[in-house]
């Protein structure tokens, strides 16, 4: 009888005769155990708990925090342990590599991560690739390795924003965009679907792209060397939520707040203040809440040996004050509930 077979029969053993009992609950920030009865379709030794590690770009952004709601959800559903690290920064590639290397020395069963480099993290990914399962959420990787990819379609979403401000800048006006970071394929991706957007629209001249660094400040910054060197931009573009606070906040110091039309991509609370205020105009929301479930949900399914999708879109909707309220978009913001 092989490992996996032996290890089945053993559970199914323990269930029929009532001996399964709850974990113990690991203390910890980065690890959550979740859930007290792993399931016995999971493979792994008799008695060991799978060990999922969720690596984001960053951990300092709304985004983040949301997306390891959804995979500790999807962990306490299927009784694995959620492991949660990541760089302070998204800049800080190497750091990123790092956690990577240190979790698979260190035995998890699956990694699931948004990759800070489509291209620099190559490497690693498929280095790993070679001991687990790899799913790659919101940003991807530049090789084929990976199990799946979850996210959003971001060129269709950065098109949508395209489509927002010819519609708010009734179809003519200077435009700007403030992606964040080379390279990662989410900023990539919405900076050739903005571009790509445009073209649809004739009137909108694109005039400015300045990266955020993907913090706050660089968003201020983006904004005021944006207006000081193009005093009629009428629209911008911010393309995730740094960008979109700091834009935002520029805004509002140089008196332009409601006069510079601003399409952002992502929902944090702040940027949700701003669209009330009438300081964005509308958010290109995603589902972050998603991703981390369905990254933790698909890797179990890989570990029981079944095949899943090559990608899985998590959609992307447009918000604005006037929907703001719909109970589907109440849903997407607040996927756990008001807290």
């Amino acid at each position: 009888m092989n490992t996996f077979a032996r290890a089945a029969a053993l559970v199914l053993l323990l269930v029929a005769s009532g001996c399964v009992r709850e974990s113990e609950t690991e203390s910890g920030s980065d690890a959550i155990r979740m859930g007290a009865r792993p399931r016995p379709a999971a493979p792994g030794a008799a008695g060991k708990q799978l060990r999922i590690a969720v690596i984001p770009k960053g951990l300092g952004h709304d985004f983040w925090n949301t997306v390891r709601a959804g995979a500790e959800k999807a962990g306490q559903e299927e009784g694995v342990r959620v492991e949660w690290n990541g760089p302070e920064k998204e800049t800080q590639h190497d750091r990123q590599i790092a956690i990577i290397e240190n979790y698979v020395q260190s035995g998890v069963d699956a990694i699931v991560m948004a990759a800070t480099d489509r291209k620099g993290l190559v490497p690693t990914v498929e280095k790993a690739a070679k001991r687990v399962p790899v799913i790659t959420i919101d940003s991807g990787v530049n090789t084929d390795v990976v199990k799946t990819f979850i996210g959003t379609d971001n060129e269709k979403g950065a098109e949508a924003a395209a489509e927002e401000l010819n519609r708010l800048l009734g179809g003519k006006g200077e435009v700007g965009v403030i992606p964040f970071i080379p390279n990662a394929a989410t900023s990539d991706q919405r900076e050739h679907g903005f571009k790509k957007g445009l073209a649809r629209f004739p009137g909108l001249n694109l005039v400015a792209t300045v990266y955020s660094g993907s913090e706050v400040a660089g968003g201020i910054k983006a904004t005021e060397n944006m207006l000081t060197s193009h005093p009629n931009i009428a629209g911008i573009f911010a393309a995730n939520e740094p960008a979109a606070i700091g834009c935002a906040r520029a805004l509002e110091t140089m008196g332009k707040a409601g006069q510079v039309k601003l399409v952002a991509f992502d929902a944090s609370p702040n940027q949700i203040q701003a669209l009330q205020k009438g300081t964005i105009h509308a958010l290109i929301v995603q589902n972050p809440f998603k991703m981390g479930y369905e990254g933790v949900k698909q890797a179990v399914t890989v570990l029981r040996g079944e095949t899943i999708p090559r990608v899985i879109d998590t959609g992307v909707k447009v918000v604005t004050r006037e929907n703001l309220n719909d109970l589907e978009v109440q849903q997407l913001l607040y996927p756990l509930g008001r807290r």
